[in-house]
């Protein structure tokens, strides 16, 4: 989603209209950035009720494979370690969900241990899963633990070195570092640094050597859960250690998991091919199938069927209105589109050209049916935020529209003040709550509106991500100068320089959203860990360039083994 995440521009002015410039009348300047049409096409309403249907077999088998594991669980009971690498291996397989509860309760427990006495403490390994599983847990677990394996500098001993095994789960518990750890600054520094150097011409095991070159590019902290999950079964087998029982639960678990989320897809497709986008508003984007990443991102888990529906129906239309202010609309035409939006009221469609009375039409449409589907469970009130939200997104669209207008570039303050809010990931946020059970209360709502820490780092890791791989492509065809070029400009540093510094920024913004995490919480875990996922999504897809608007590379083979190919089962 960038520009549904990106800063956003204006199309009436003779100054930095770039390259894919289109003039439509002789008074009118619009540019067209000529994005390519949607992959997927009508490839999600082909799927039948058959298809979508999963058979009695399967349903049974999982359900007899699911008591096994549970009894695994509580089997494993006596031994710290066997329970730590048995949590470790269901989260990574992606069936976590279904034992919630009994993994709560075994870490909870185990926080109350004695590290040096009830864990083999002399095992970097196993010290370090036990750190990063109860830090995941949000248990505010100190760093202290890890002073036995470093000299008397202070610094990690390097006869570590020969324990890749020790070394990888190392940097994976760095990654949960918050402010003022500097042993775990220490830990990711040493820790990159040998596993980098453990790969040429090792003699690691093929499991091991696959799992340390991919934790180096995507640590399991910042990874997208589901996208993890299904890169993790189609490895475990080569663990030398690996149950099979775990292995076949996670293969049929993913695939039953799978046809309710093509379900939701071919139910969204049909919604959407009747709003008719694709020829009403051809200069935008048609990435609702892309869209849908970001909701199985945030919860894949079937218990939040509906919440996913609402935000990839919100995603989409919003990516229509991102495009109007970042691509087609006139300053004239966007003053009077962000007054309709804020006045909320059909009677202002009037006032509206006619491509913006279809998105107008369509966007209040849209949240008439939410607001609908949640009064059947009583939630309506949630509703307000929603709306609030969104008429905070265009507002600082249109502020953005001017700067460009007016050929402006803010200091970097000023931008990212406008610039966090129309990265859409306040909205996205409070959109993300909307369709979600009892554990999000009036008070969540509340607190969202208050734009909390965590809420603010995930928006500004949205931000500055996108702006660090995106601004070249969008300075070429016209657009307000993004984060990069208002650092340049403000600091006088080269481009190399400024996407340096804004890194540094996003590591930063990980670290406030970890703090957030931690015992005493404002908000319960299970709302925490959706704004964190929320930030994951951004990390896997914006990692190597715009992979929303671009949708070409990375998103279609997130979309080809999240929404097409099912697991092998033999």
């Amino acid at each position: 989603m960038a520009s549904l995440v990106s800063a956003n521009a204006h199309a009436n002015s003779s100054q930095r209209i770039g390259k894919s410039t289109t003039i439509t009348s002789p008074d009118i300047i619009r540019r067209s950035a000529d994005f390519h049409p949607s992959i997927w096409g009508d490839h999600f309403l082909k799927y039948t009720p058959q298809f979508l249907e999963v058979d009695d077999n399967t349903k049974q088998e999982v359900q007899k494979l699911k008591e096994e594991v549970r009894r695994m669980l509580t089997a494993a009971a006596t031994n710290p370690s066997q329970r730590l690498h048995l949590i470790d291996t269901i989260q990574r397989l992606g069936f976590a969900y279904h034992f919630e509860s009994e993994i709560s309760d075994i870490l909870g427990k185990m926080k109350e241990m004695n590290p040096h006495n009830d864990l083999d403490n002399d095992n970097l390994h196993t010290v370090s899963l036990w750190f990063r599983l109860l830090r995941q847990e949000g248990h505010n677990i100190s760093s202290d633990i890890f002073q036995k394996f470093t000299n008397k500098e202070g610094k990690f001993d390097d006869t570590l070195a020969s324990d890749v095994e020790g070394i990888l789960s190392l940097y994976e518990a760095s990654h949960m570092r918050v402010h003022g750890e500097p042993m775990h600054e220490e830990a990711v520094v040493f820790s990159t640094t040998h596993l980098e150097a453990s790969t040429e011409g090792s003699q690691l095991s093929s499991f091991l050597e696959a799992q340390v070159n991919h934790a180096l590019r995507q640590p399991i902290l910042k990874g997208l859960p589901r996208v993890e999950n299904r890169r993790f079964i189609s490895v475990y087998h080569q663990d030398p250690s690996h149950n099979d029982i775990l292995l076949r639960f996670a293969k049929l678990d993913f695939n039953v998991v799978q046809k309710l989320h093509q379900n939701e897809l071919n139910e969204i497709s049909k919604w959407w091919k009747d709003l008719d986008f694709a020829s009403k508003l051809p200069f935008a984007r048609d990435r609702l199938v892309e869209g849908y990443i970001w909701p199985v991102g945030v919860y894949f888990e079937p218990k939040y069927s509906l919440a996913r529906v609402i935000l990839t129906k919100v995603i989409g239309v919003t990516t229509m209105i991102d495009d109007i202010y970042d691509v087609y609309g006139t300053l004239e035409e966007l003053e009077v589109f962000t007054d309709a939006i804020e006045k909320w009221d059909t009677r202002c469609i009037d006032q509206l050209p006619e491509y913006m009375k279809y998105c107008y039409e369509a966007l209040l449409k849209l949240y008439d049916e939410i607001e609908e589907e949640l009064a059947k469970e009583g939630r309506a009130y949630r509703m307000p935020y929603a709306k609030e939200t969104m008429k905070k997104l265009v507002q600082s669209y249109y502020v953005e529209a001017q700067w460009f207008h007016k050929n402006y570039t803010p200091t970097l303050k000023e931008y990212m003040e406008v610039a966090l809010v129309s990265s859409t990931y306040y909205m996205l946020t409070v959109t993300s709550f909307l369709g979600m059970g009892d554990e999000v209360s009036a008070e969540v709502f509340d607190w969202l509106m208050n734009c909390p820490k965590i809420v603010t780092g995930s928006a500004v890791i949205c931000r500055l991500m996108d702006d660090v791989v995106s601004h070249k492509f969008e300075q070429d065809r016209g657009h307000v100068d993004s984060s990069v070029e208002c650092y340049m400009k403000e600091f006088n540093v080269t481009e190399e320089e400024a996407c340096k510094e804004l890194n540094k920024q996003v590591v930063n913004a990980w670290k406030d959203m970890k703090e957030e995490c931690l015992e005493p919480r404002d908000v319960p875990m299970s709302v925490l860990t959706r704004v964190i996922n929320l930030a994951r999504v951004i990390d896997a897809v914006y990692k190597d360039g715009d992979g929303y608007t671009h949708a070409g590379g990375i998103m279609t083979t997130f979309v080809k083994s999240l929404f097409i190919q099912s697991v092998p089962v033999l």
